[in-house]
């Protein structure tokens, strides 16, 4: 779908210079000398390079739409990770760069959602929050003031993260999914 060069919004997915881009940040500017322009910061989907270009509303450019779709997570397999349409039995494998760090909350069953674009995938969004269990957890230290005081723990998927002095060895907890920190205790 065409649109003006001006009608960029932030979120929008742009084909520009033969690839895609999802614009980051606008600016209007209307400069003394010359007609108005948006500046607009694009960040490639397909590989994260970032570009700023500028869009007269004489120029048009040609606006993508994703098609966003459920997949249930089945199993790594090396460095791919496959994905089943629960309403097509359709399987997709995708590589663990386009995850990313993310890639460690994966576990069987687990919905997510794939975006694509004449039948490639191009993102794999998994849910905002993902309940993991502590395996290990250091002790807390005396004397701490117990508004600021974080401690290291262990998930079950190996990672870690800083908890509250409170939470044990063997505790459920949320994680946020896109920086990997403690959101709160989960509820049983």
């Amino acid at each position: 779908m065409k649109i003006n060069g001006n009608a960029i919004r932030p979120g929008n997915i742009i084909e520009h210079l033969g690839k895609l881009w999802v614009a980051v940040k606008i600016a209007h500017t209307q400069p003394g000398k010359g007609g108005a322009y948006l500046q607009v910061e694009l960040k490639g989907l397909k590989d994260g390079t970032k570009m700023n270009d500028r869009f007269r509303s004489s120029e048009s450019v040609e606006r993508v739409f994703l098609d966003d779709r459920e997949f249930q997570f089945l199993y790594p397999e090396g460095e791919q990770f496959v994905f089943m349409d629960n309403e097509t039995y359709e399987q997709v494998t995708i590589h663990e760069e386009m995850i990313g760090d993310a890639s460690a909350f994966l576990k069987d069953g687990m919905m997510v959602k794939l975006s694509f674009y004449e039948g490639t995938p191009l993102t794999v969004n998994l849910p905002d929050t993902v309940v993991m269990e502590i395996v290990e957890a250091d002790a807390v230290i005396k004397g701490q003031t117990a508004s600021s005081s974080y401690k290291p723990a262990k998930l079950e998927n190996g990672l870690r993260v800083m908890v509250p002095p409170h939470i044990e060895s063997g505790t459920r907890i949320v994680v946020n999914t896109a920086d990997g920190t403690y959101v709160e205790r989960a509820k049983d």
